[in-house]
């Protein structure tokens, strides 16, 4: 071929005959990839809220900072609740004092119950033998009967005094409970994406504080077409691939850990294998982060 051309073509016109050939083969040989799915990854976010109101004290939940589970993030001021607690105390204090006094007055109600039945028990011996009366005999079981309706009234007013005292525990049993709720811990370790509020500002049950997600672990929402669901079950090992530094393409291992059960109309950012497809089928592909992946970033996954 050089020696047709040389014999037929002057010199200087051979470098723009044969650099087109030149790039014809570097194209023919490279890598032609052609993935199967096309999609963006994501991370599980989670938006932790304050679970009690009051004015922010702190919040140590920085954009990008990395938090871990359980440790402590915010505190909202307690004082009002701390008052109540206080209070609470005192009434349950209060009710504690008049319980031992009914029980006092029980006690003495049952001595005096003891001793007129044994007087009672006398009078009816003597009665039997003839040297008591009638009269004598009903005045003493008289008395014994009224002791015992005064006994049994002091034991109701005595369980009603527990009753009051158990519903002052449960009060401050609730009490505890929101005081420890105004410490917000962080329910799972991730990286904080967003912040919502300031120490000083005044927050209510539910305000969102801050929002955090795992982005240690990643997943890639793709998505196929129904005739890709053969190929496809959850737990199966494909190759996830994204782009790296200086255009070119990285790739990591991943694991299909759903795979939806319906259908949707197919998004418009998202292309598949087969071109005009009615109807795409999401799944998520889990996928370890060093660093690498963002939230939002394109990916693409093969079978």
């Amino acid at each position: 071929m050089a020696k047709i051309i040389s014999d037929n073509i002057p010199a200087i016109f051979i470098p723009f005959i044969i650099f087109p050939y030149i790039f014809i083969a570097a194209g023919c040989t490279g890598n032609d990839i052609t993935s199967d799915a096309y999609g963006n990854f994501e991370a599980t976010e989670v938006m932790v809220s304050a679970e009690t109101g009051g004015r922010l004290l702190s919040l140590a939940a920085d954009e990008g900072g990395r938090l871990t589970k359980a440790e402590v993030v915010a505190q909202v001021d307690t004082m009002a609740l701390y008052l109540e607690h206080r209070q609470l105390n005192a009434q349950k204090a209060s009710i504690l004092t008049r319980l031992q006094e009914v029980r006092a007055g029980a006690d003495v109600l049952r001595e005096q119950k003891s001793v007129a039945s044994v007087e009672r028990d006398r009078v009816r011996r003597m009665h039997d033998d003839g040297a008591a009366t009638r009269r004598q005999l009903d005045d003493a079981e008289g008395k014994v009967s009224v002791l015992e309706r005064q006994i049994t009234a002091a034991e109701t007013k005595e369980n009603s005094i527990r009753s009051e005292a158990r519903v002052v525990d449960a009060q401050l049993e609730r009490l505890r409970d929101r005081i420890e709720r105004a410490t917000v811990r962080n329910p799972v370790a991730g990286t904080v994406l967003s912040r919502y509020a300031e120490p000083g500002e005044m927050v209510t049950s539910g305000k969102p504080l801050y929002k955090l997600a795992d982005l240690e672990t990643m997943y890639l929402r793709a998505y196929i077409s129904g005739s890709q669901l053969a190929e496809v079950e959850t737990g199966q090992t494909v190759e996830v691939l994204f782009d790296g530094p200086g255009g070119s393409l990285e790739r990591i291992e991943g694991e299909i850990s759903w795979i939806a059960s319906r259908g949707e109309f197919t998004p418009r950012t998202i292309e598949t294998r087969e071109e005009r497809v009615n109807t795409v089928y999401a799944v998520k592909v889990r996928v370890p982060n060093d660093g690498r992946l963002k939230i939002g970033m394109p990916g693409e996954v093969k079978f």
